[in-house]
C-alpha cells in the first residue's frame, strides 16, 4: 500500500486504522474460521457512514484490493484478504426499532443477537441463522435461512430497504420504490455491488417459542430420514426442523452415556401461538421417541444462541452445501455412510428446510434462485485443533461427492468456499446473466471482488 494511503487513512477516518505490527493489527484481522490466516496491508475499523465512504475513496483512488467485514463469519474468509486494504464495519452496531410501522433499521455490523435482542423487546424478530454471532450483513446478501424460514421466509425476504456505498464513494438507497434493480442484486448477489450500511427489515411478530432439539440412537437413522423427508414439507409453517448428524457435546444437559456419541437428531422450532403446540406436534409424537428431548417454550432469542458455545469463534471449519428437493434412498445411504465416519466432536452435517413461505416467491424476483428447493445442505468439518485441518476436509470434500449428484446443482452461497465460476453460476442459474449486468451498471471495474464472484467482464 503506497505511503499516501496511510496517511489518508489515518487523516480521514474517525475509526481505528490499524496496521502489520501491533497487538491490534493481529486481533483485527482473525475471522471466525481460524483456518483462514490472511495479512492485509491495513484494517479500517469504521466508527459510521463517512468513515466507509473514505475508506471507499481512497482504496479506488490507490487502486487497492477490498475486503468487506461484517460479522466475520464468512467460511470462505471473505471478509479479510493478503494485501489491500480491509473495510471493517464490526463498530457498527446501531439498531432501531420501530414499534409502529413494525421495523428494524440496523447497522451493518450488528449480529443475530444485536438485531433480534432489539426486536424482541417489541415482540418483533427478524428471520435470520442458527447462531447469534453471526452477522447481519453477509448472511442477509446471500439469502439468511433460519428457524423462521417456513413461515416468514428469508431474511432477504424481509428486506425493505438497504443503504449502499457504491464503488465510486457515492452514496444510495435501494428498495422497491428507488434503484429497484440494485435491490433485486442486493437480496443474494452478496457482497458484489456496494457495501451495504444499513438494513431496513420488516419485523416479524414472534416472541416465545417452543423448540429445542430432540436426539436418536445412530441406529434408528434410516428411519428418521425416511420419516422426515416425507413428514417435514406437510407441517405447519410454522414449525421448523432440521435435521442433523453429530456427536453429543460432553457436557450438560446431556446425559453422560450420551456424551460423545454420534446420534441424529433435530433442531425444532414452532413459532405459533403456544396453546397449539401439541396439535403441531402430533405427527412428531406419533413417530419413535427420542432416545433425548429438551424441549419447551423460550424467548425466540435463547433459541438463536443455543448453539454459540459449542461453536465459538477460533475454530478451524471447512463447509461445503447444496440445495436439494428430494432425498432419495440413494443419498440415504450416502448419508449413513459418512454419519458413521464424523470425523471429530464437533463436525456435523445440517438440513435447513426451505420450504413454506420461501416458495411463495418467484425464482427470479430476487437474486437468490433456489426458490424450488426443500431443503438446503451444509456438510460441516470443524475442530479447535489445527492438526485435523486435513481430516475435516476430506471428510466434507468425499461427503459432498457423493451427496451432489443427488442436488439440484447449486448451493446456498453463505455456504460455499472457494469453489470457481462454474460453482457461482449453478448458484444463481438463469439469474446470473442478469447479475452480470447489474455489476457492469454498479461497479465495472469489479472494485468488489473479493467475494462469491460476479465478473462483469
Amino acid at each position: 500500500m503506497p505511503q499516501e494511503a496511510y496517511r489518508e487513512l489515518t487523516a480521514k477516518v474517525r475509526g481505528e486504522v490499524f496496521f502489520p505490527g501491533s497487538a491490534e493489527y493481529e486481533v483485527a484481522r482473525k475471522v471466525y474460521n481460524a483456518m483462514i490466516d490472511r495479512r492485509p496491508d491495513a484494517i479500517v475499523r469504521c466508527s459510521n457512514l463517512e468513515d466507509v465512504k473514505a475508506s471507499v475513496n481512497i482504496a479506488h483512488q490507490k487502486r487497492l484490493k477490498v475486503a468487506i467485514r461484517g460479522g466475520g463469519h464468512n467460511g470462505a474468509g471473505l471478509g479479510v484478504c493478503d494485501q489491500g486494504l480491509v473495510i471493517d464495519l464490526s463498530p457498527m452496531k446501531t439498531v432501531r426499532v420501530d414499534p409502529t410501522s413494525r421495523t428494524v433499521r440496523a447497522e451493518a455490523g450488528c449480529t443475530q443477537a444485536d438485531l433480534n435482542n432489539a426486536a424482541q423487546s417489541f415482540g418483533m424478530a427478524v428471520p435470520a441463522g442458527v447462531i447469534s454471532t453471526t452477522g447481519i450483513a453477509g448472511l442477509t446478501l446471500g439469502g439468511g435461512t433460519g428457524y423462521l424460514t417456513r413461515k416468514y421466509g428469508l431474511a432477504l425476504d424481509n428486506l425493505l430497504e438497504a443503504d449502499v456505498v457504491l464503488a465510486d464513494g457515492s452514496f444510495v438507497k435501494a428498495s422497491d420504490k428507488e434503484n429497484s434493480d440494485l435491490f433485486w442484486a442486493l437480496r443474494g448477489g452478496g457482497g458484489n455491488f456496494g457495501i451495504v450500511t444499513s438494513f431496513l427489515f420488516r419485523g416479524c411478530p414472534v416472541d416465545q417459542v417452543f423448540a429445542g432439539p430432540m436426539l436418536w440412537e445412530l441406529e434408528h437413522a434410516r428411519e428418521l430420514l425416511e420419516w422426515y423427508r416425507e413428514v417435514s414439507p406437510t407441517l405447519p409453517e410454522e414449525l421448523y426442523g432440521f435435521f442433523a448428524f453429530l456427536k453429543v457435546p460432553p457436557g450438560p444437559p446431556f446425559p453422560e452415556e450420551l456424551h460423545r456419541k454420534t446420534m441424529c437428531g433435530i433442531v425444532w422450532a414452532y413459532c405459533g401461538a403456544l396453546d397449539n403446540v401439541p396439535e403441531a406436534f402430533r405427527p412428531v409424537r406419533a413417530f419413535r421417541e427420542p432416545k433425548f428431548e429438551l424441549t419447551g417454550p423460550m424467548p425466540y432469542t435463547a433459541l438463536q444462541s443455543m448453539f454459540d458455545a459449542i461453536y465459538p469463534s477460533g475454530d478451524y471449519w471447512y463447509w461445503r452445501g447444496d440445495f436439494v428437493a428430494k432425498i432419495p434412498d440413494e443419498a440415504i445411504k450416502e448419508h449413513l455412510k459418512f454419519a458413521e465416519q464424523l470425523p471429530t466432536l464437533k463436525s456435523t452435517m445440517h438440513l435447513y428446510p426451505v420450504d413454506g413461505a420461501v416458495s411463495r416467491i418467484g425464482r427470479n424476483e430476487t437474486a437468490f434462485s433456489y426458490r424450488d428447493a426443500k431443503w438446503s445442505t451444509v456438510i460441516v468439518g470443524v475442530d479447535p485443533d489445527p492438526a485435523n485441518t486435513e481430516k475435516i476436509t476430506n471428510w466434507t470434500k468425499d461427503y459432498w461427492a457423493a451427496l451432489h449428484p443427488y442436488s439440484l446443482g447449486g448451493a446456498y452461497v453463505n455456504f460455499m468456499m472457494d469453489e470457481g465460476l462454474d460453482r457461482i453460476k449453478a448458484t444463481y442459474r438463469d439469474n446470473y446473466d442478469r447479475l452480470v449486468e447489474m455489476k457492469r451498471k454498479y461497479d465495472p471495474e469489479n472494485f468488489f471482488r473479493v467475494n462469491q464472484n460476479i465478473n462483469p467482464v
